[in-house]
């Protein structure tokens, strides 16, 4: 039986996440969780999973109202408590299902923990990518992917000797605005942008999907985490979401996993550690897929994923720019504040102005962060 800690619980890979643990039959408990303004679900999860003693809200008050109500379990709140709660819990596993930068800092302290890391958080790896890898080689925790398409590439790689591999294949939706033509994606509201025509997810991950700002981060996850060069990752449009991702070999074979869009599977697989039952298909070409339409990737119509691109190869210090920046010109977009079209303009002024740093350490990640952002609400 391995003990949970799930942060942000109330989100949509949470609550799956949840279902994960309530269909394990005693193999997941939870034991901890965080979760951010829905709070009314806390006396819900506390009723059913008794063995939690450990609990974020993010309002101080709302803490206290709780930690009333039960007196035993610790209850956290505030700009440090994600931090203690990470510390202080007792749990095997962090599912870190969080939303943005907040979930960075909550990764590295369950790896420092020596724990097992399922990372839905694609902006943990994009902002401290440097520091998550510099832990795992050295034997702190483990780290397994939640993404549908870094699972898939774990299932398709597998068994196959990494000399053997042409290219990794990340498929891509293009999200809610894929067909409206570019020279009017400056009249698209958030409300065109949050109708994704495949998966039903938060509003923030929406948005970055309709800028395909969320395959720049993938990308960026599959080079840290498969370890591949830029020019053996290459994005696939395709329009039922079915093909999570491919493998390509060097003898033209293609390596696919192939299954509805449901993320109960992928976090199934990293809660498991990789050890549940999957097939993938091998097959010669994509008209095989009888049911599948591929596209090609145009970089002219998704500037963000081209400068997330650009910002994996020049320096750490560029992608800690590059999310911080992302997270408030969406948040900005969602507020009705700017057009669709300026979220990829703000970013890529942030990141411009931003200084070239290989290695920066947890302070300065947080530095450049803090910076970012400010200069992207300008």
């Amino acid at each position: 039986m391995k003990k949970v800690l799930l942060l942000g619980a109330s989100g949509s890979i949470g609550s799956q996440s949840i279902d994960v643990i309530n269909a394990s039959k005693g193999e997941f408990v939870l034991t901890a969780f965080s979760v951010g303004n829905r709070t009314e679900i806390v006396d819900e999860i506390l009723k059913t999973h008794k063995e939690v003693k450990h609990v974020y809200v993010i309002d101080k008050e709302k803490a206290r109202s709780f930690a009333s109500k039960y007196k035993n379990i610790h209850f956290y709140s505030g700009k440090n408590g994600l931090a203690k709660l990470t510390n202080k819990a007792d749990y095997d596993m962090c599912v870190d299902a969080l939303v943005g930068f907040a979930g960075f800092e909550p990764a590295i302290l369950a790896l420092k923990r020596n724990k097992i890391l399922c990372l839905a958080n694609k902006e943990a790896l994009v902002s401290g990518g440097t520091l998550i890898s510099k832990y795992l080689v050295t034997g702190h925790g483990k780290l397994y992917p939640i993404d549908s398409e870094h699972v898939a590439i774990a299932k398709c790689l597998n068994g196959v000797n990494p000399r053997d591999v042409k290219k990794i294949i990340i498929t891509a939706s293009g999200g809610a605005l894929r067909n409206v033509p570019i020279e009017d994606l400056d009249k698209m509201s958030k409300d065109d942008a949050l109708k994704h025509p495949t998966w039903k997810m938060g509003n923030k991950i929406t948005i970055d999907c309709a800028t395909m700002m969320n395959k720049g981060f993938e990308v960026i996850e599959a080079w840290y985490l498969y370890h591949y060069p830029l020019d053996q990752i290459e994005i696939k449009m395709h329009d039922e979401s079915l093909v999570h991702s491919m493998v390509e070999l060097k003898d033209g074979t293609l390596i696919v996993d192939y299954g509805k869009p449901d993320m109960h599977n992928p976090i199934a697989w990293a809660m498991y550690e990789g050890n549940v039952e999957y097939e993938t298909l091998k097959i010669k070409s994509l008209s095989e897929l009888k049911d599948c339409h591929f596209h090609e990737y145009d970089p002219k119509r998704y500037p963000c994923t081209e400068l997330a691109k650009k910002c994996m190869v020049t320096s750490a210090s560029k992608m800690i720019a590059l999310n911080a920046a992302n997270e408030v010109a969406v948040n900005r977009f969602l507020k009705d504040e700017i057009k669709f079209t300026d979220i990829a303009k703000i970013v890529k002024k942030v990141v411009d102005q931003t200084p070239i740093i290989y290695k920066p350490s947890l302070c300065t990640i947080k530095s450049l962060d803090k910076k970012a952002r400010k200069a992207a609400t300008l």
